[in-house]
């Protein structure tokens, strides 16, 4: 099948650094290739993929250290080139949220669309009922509850290469919270529960311009002179493997509707479990004694901490190869875009629809 991939310009694909939606791009459009398909992928001309790459913008926006850029028009160049050689793809994935809508609402019925965010804000009804015909996909059936009137198409969890990030059979004695340092991700939770834990706690994050604020008021007073808290900053993939290993057990204590928490796979991808807050996607995650806990408080993550590091390591990294590989969620994708092809008028597509050839290649686009 021939698919088109269109990804944010914000980072590379995959990012050098932090990057959530464009990092579960580059491992789909990867596993994709491998499972046989035709794709091209369109993104920043620094992105590295096995898909035949479509430049959108020389180089990703955020790390670009040019201040006189505009976001939107890179986007609408690069939909533009996207809309001019529609008729070469069977299908067109966006993870582009809604920007695309008013160019290719002809031609709907052979894109999806894969929402990476929060969707319970105030302007985003109008523009799911403005444009119905679009087919969407959501990353964790908590995300649509801010949208329960889209034109769902299915969920699809996000999944990581196997060998991306290696397995380690035991931690080193300290926790760890890796992502982005703003209040909503309540970095303050895990410091609080580390120190309640007596444990040593290091913290991978990067740091927005938004939230240089909260980090200098909030979180900077919290660690400093404490030997027991070690702010690492922003570290890249070669790295996680050591951090998120090393680690008896990522915090995940969140304060908003998480549509998905990459950051959870990647832990369990190392057999390290996850004590993370009962909210947005995490009850879809985490499953409670097998990869780690679910919390609603302080005390029960402290509880939680401790009970954790009785946890299996290597049946976490089961569970993740089971459930959150690269190839599984590819494969769940391809359900997905033959359902779409499936309902084609004769003749619309380029090539023939995709097909599922055996019983274990069907359970594994079937598993939850």
């Amino acid at each position: 099948m021939k698919i088109a991939q269109v990804a944010p310009l914000y980072e590379a694909v995959p990012p050098l650094l932090y990057g959530g939606t464009e990092r579960v791009v580059a491992y789909l459009t990867d596993a994709l290739v491998e499972l046989g398909h035709e794709v091209t992928l369109f993104a920043s001309g620094e992105s590295l993929t096995q898909a035949t790459l479509c430049p959108g913008r020389a180089q990703a926006i955020r790390l670009d250290p040019n201040p006189l850029k505009s976001d939107l028009a890179a986007h609408m160049t690069m939909l533009a080139e996207v809309r001019s050689r529609a008729h070469e793809f069977d299908l067109i994935h966006f993870h582009t949220d809604m920007i695309q809508f008013p160019m290719f609402q002809d031609i709907a019925h052979r894109t999806l669309t894969t929402l990476h965010g929060r969707l319970d804000l105030e302007d985003l009804t109008q523009v799911y009922r403005q444009w119905p015909m679009y087919p969407m996909v959501s990353i964790s059936d908590d995300q649509r509850r801010g949208l329960p009137h889209a034109n769902w198409a299915g969920t699809v969890q996000h999944g990581l290469p196997s060998q991306l990030l290696e397995y380690s059979p035991r931690g080193s004695g300290y926790l760890a919270f890796l992502g982005r340092i703003s209040p909503e991700k309540r970095p303050d939770r895990a410091i609080a529960i580390a120190k309640a834990a007596g444990m040593p706690l290091k913290i991978a994050a990067k740091v927005d311009n938004a939230d240089k604020q909260y980090f200098a008021e909030v979180i900077e007073p919290l660690i400093a002179g404490d030997p027991s808290i070690e702010f690492i900053g922003e570290i890249n993939e070669v790295q996680k493997s050591a951090f998120l290993g090393g680690a008896e057990a990522l915090l995940f204590p969140i304060d908003w509707p998480e549509p998905f928490g990459l950051v959870m796979i990647e832990a369990m991808a190392c057999g390290t479990p996850v004590v993370a807050w009962r909210n947005g996607s995490t009850t879809e995650v985490i499953e409670p004694g097998e990869t780690g806990w679910l919390v609603e408080s302080l005390d029960d993550a402290v509880a939680a901490v401790r009970k954790a590091l009785a946890l299996d390591r290597a049946a976490i990294r089961a569970r993740f190869e089971l459930r959150f590989s690269a190839v599984a969620m590819a494969r769940r994708y391809v359900t997905l875009y033959g359902d779409r092809l499936a309902s084609l008028p004769f003749g619309e597509t380029t090539s023939s629809p995709p097909s599922l050839n055996t019983s274990a290649d069907l359970n594994l686009a079937r598993i939850a």
